[in-house]
């Protein structure tokens, strides 16, 4: 199977590690919120597993992974924990945050690709899952916590154009049977990449074409 790019300890620490820090960022948006200690731990659930369970209900994984591995379940309540003892400290690390942010963009949007074509969808399909692996937990979370989604904010840096390069390079991998844990490994750094590069120089993708109000009443 094309979806077990690398071994399978390594790539369950790399699905735990990158469960774990997308939780951070829905326990810190949570904080953020005035949110509970049970509104932290519902949105580092849905941004940690929202987008691999939407995954493997659309592809017909039936459970999805995020319930047959209780570390799945339990990672997003660790960091939790460590956002409701310590989240002062957290939000202050917030550009490592990202960058760990980052790192599992690339890695989700390559799994998740690669997962979605082994259930038989095609390369356009197999893309958009890729995409939704790696992004679509931080819509869930933003939309709980009544949100516009930081995807579609023009005011916000490149997001899902990362993913979908990440996820558009494992599929023309796939494609041409070359995809392995090396070339998986270059396309999720190639996401990382752009993401970072987002941050660093505020890309943004451009707005409609002579936009020339940027009032929140225009119409």
């Amino acid at each position: 199977m094309t979806s077990q790019i690398f071994s399978p300890g390594v790539e369950h620490v790399l699905d735990l590690s990158g469960i774990f820090v997308f939780a951070l960022s829905g326990s810190l948006l949570a904080v953020r919120k005035n949110f509970d200690v049970f509104g932290m731990a519902v949105l580092a659930e849905a941004t940690a597993l929202g987008g691999g369970v939407l995954r493997d209900e659309l592809i017909g994984a039936i459970p999805p992974a995020a319930f047959t591995d209780i570390g799945y379940f339990m990672t997003p309540l660790v960091a939790t924990l460590v956002v409701f003892f310590m989240h002062p400290e957290v939000a202050r690390i917030n550009r490592t945050v990202q960058t760990l942010d980052a790192l599992g963009l690339g890695l989700f949007c390559v799994t998740g690709t690669a997962k979605a074509h082994d259930y038989g969808l095609g390369v356009v399909a197999s893309i958009a899952l890729g995409m939704i692996t790696a992004a679509g937990g931080g819509v869930i979370r933003d939309l709980l916590a009544m949100e516009t989604p930081s995807l579609l904010r023009w005011d916000r840096s490149l997001y899902a154009v990362p993913a979908l390069v990440g996820a558009g390079l494992t599929a023309a991998l796939i494609a041409a049977g070359a995809l392995d844990a090396v070339t998986g490994s270059a396309a999720a750094l190639m996401a990382f990449g752009l993401r970072m590069l987002a941050i660093k120089y505020d890309w943004r993708a451009p707005r409609a074409w002579h936009r020339g109000s940027s009032s929140e009443g225009e119409q």
